[in-house]
């Protein structure tokens, strides 16, 4: 049911925002067109329901404006053409929701597919607009059984392919994160919660490359050097938002970031072969330098 209405909002919100602005006649009309109807109207309760749904889930405000006739438009579509988390998420969602709808197209549109999405997304963020903690039962890489707890979400995030929950303990002083693939049951509770005043998603993974965030790692300038071809690569996918090239030579350039030089950063810096090379700070080359030894060794 959930996962329905994610659905749902998702066409909503993608619909008013391609058209610019429609009446609820017209958006009626495209959704008695959609499989998800079945064939059916669209409710006006319904309707307004999901609007506040949207505004809650997403801050993406379906307004109604009764110059010219009574038309619906997204008042802050700004935000969505600027890019951020909510293009991404609306992009994200309205392609599936659009391949589903075109079952005669699917053999030619090919995607990356993220296993954890899908079941699990759509609830953790339901409780996350509600208010409510989740019972999780989760299996953690390495443990031969699952165990059960309560947390509180906080925020999502997705890193390769994977869509992790970033929670709160209740009763500890600590944030931790969970993969959703690696969830096995999840359910939502009645136990209300408050996200406190002072806490933002960005902020907290703002000098992190990807989902691991420890005091033992702060941040701090990490400087490599990129060879060749794989520059354009650099600029044109930068690995952290801190990216700066500060060095142009004729076979390499060096870039600069100001980041938490974490496991998951190290194996991305691998993951690029002899076209990277980690100048500084020394700790964090020393320790690149080791995981390539040890593959030289394997061969």
């Amino acid at each position: 049911m959930v996962k329905d209405l994610f659905r749902r909002y998702i066409w909503l919100v993608d619909t008013v925002f391609r058209a610019g602005r429609l009446t609820f006649e017209e958006i009626n009309g495209r959704w008695k067109r959609t499989e998800m109807s079945g064939g059916e109207d669209l409710p006006q309760k319904t309707f307004h329901n999901h609007r506040q749904a949207i505004a809650d889930i997403f801050g993406i405000d379906i307004e109604c404006s009764k110059r010219g006739g009574y038309y619906y438009y997204i008042s802050n579509a700004d935000d969505i053409e600027e890019g951020g988390v909510r293009a991404w998420l609306l992009n994200t969602f309205a392609v599936n929701n659009l391949i589903n709808e075109s079952h005669h197209l699917k053999h030619r549109i090919l995607f990356e597919e993220i296993p954890s999405g899908q079941k699990f997304l759509a609830p953790v963020i339901e409780a996350m607009k509600e208010g409510v903690r989740i019972e999780v039962t989760y299996r953690s890489f390495g443990r031969e059984s699952a165990f059960t707890v309560k947390v509180e979400p906080y925020c999502v995030k997705v890193f390769r392919q994977r869509w992790y929950v970033l929670a709160h303990i209740p009763g500890a002083d600590e944030l931790r994160i969970y993969s959703l693939d690696r969830v096995e049951d999840l359910s939502l509770t009645e136990d209300k919660f408050a996200l406190p005043e002072n806490f933002d998603a960005e902020s907290y993974f703002r000098d992190s490359f990807g989902i691991i965030v420890y005091a033992g790692s702060p941040a701090e300038i990490v400087r490599l050097r990129v060879y060749g071809g794989k520059r354009d690569y650099f600029r044109t996918l930068p690995l952290h938002r801190s990216q700066k090239e500060v060095e142009i030579c004729a076979e390499y350039s060096i870039f600069e970031y100001f980041v938490s030089p974490t496991f998951d950063f190290q194996q991305e810096i691998l993951s690029h072969g002899d076209e990277v090379e980690v100048l500084s700070p020394e700790h964090f080359r020393e320790e690149v330098g080791a995981v390539v030894r040890t593959m030289a060794d394997y061969y």
